[in-house]
C-alpha cells in the first residue's frame, strides 16, 4: 500500500490536479463548471487563498494557489470544495455515477478520485514551468490549438 507524506509548512505557493472518478468528462458541462465555481468561491471566503492560475478540462483540473504565510492547510479547503461541489451537483437532479462496494462503505459518491497531486512550489522558475503547463495543458489534450484560444 503506497504511504503518502506530505510536507506541511505554512503559507507557500502550490500547484494541484484533481480527476474525476473514472476520467468522466463531467467538466465538458457548463453546469459543472459552474457549481465547481461556486463551491470555490463559498470555500475561498471561509478559508482564505489566491487562485492564481487554473485550468478546467472535461475529466480533470490544474491549478496553482497561494496560502496565507501563517495557514499550511489546503486539504480542508480541497475537502470542502470537493464535499460542497459533490452535493450541489447531486442536488441538481443528476444521476449519482455508479460506486464501488469500499466507496459505499465509506459513504463516497463517485465524482472525484480519492487523491489529488500537490507539489510545492519551490521558487520563481518552478512557477514559471507550472503556469506555462496550465496554460498549454488544453493544447496538450487537443482541446485548442494555441494557449491563447
Amino acid at each position: 500500500m503506497p504511504e503518502y507524506r506530505r510536507r506541511f509548512q505554512p503559507g507557500g505557493t502550490f500547484f494541484f490536479t484533481l480527476v474525476t472518478d473514472g476520467r468522466r468528462q463531467l467538466f465538458a458541462q457548463d453546469s459543472a463548471r459552474r457549481l465547481l465555481h461556486e463551491s470555490i468561491d463559498a470555500v475561498q471566503t471561509r478559508w482564505p487563498f489566491e487562485l492564481m492560475a487554473i485550468v478546467l478540462l472535461p475529466q480533470h483540473l490544474n491549478c496553482l494557489w497561494r496560502l496565507p504565510e501563517e495557514d499550511q492547510n489546503y486539504s480542508t479547503r480541497w475537502a470542502c470544495i470537493k464535499k460542497r461541489f459533490s452535493q450541489l451537483w447531486l442536488a441538481s437532479s443528476v444521476a449519482e455515477p455508479p460506486v464501488s462496494r469500499s466507496r459505499q462503505k465509506h459513504r463516497e459518491c463517485g465524482i472525484w478520485q480519492k487523491r489529488l497531486w500537490e507539489h510545492r512550489i519551490r521558487d520563481e522558475e518552478d512557477l514559471i514551468h507550472h503556469v506555462n503547463y496550465i496554460h498549454y495543458n488544453p493544447v496538450k489534450h487537443g482541446l485548442v490549438r494555441c494557449p491563447h484560444a
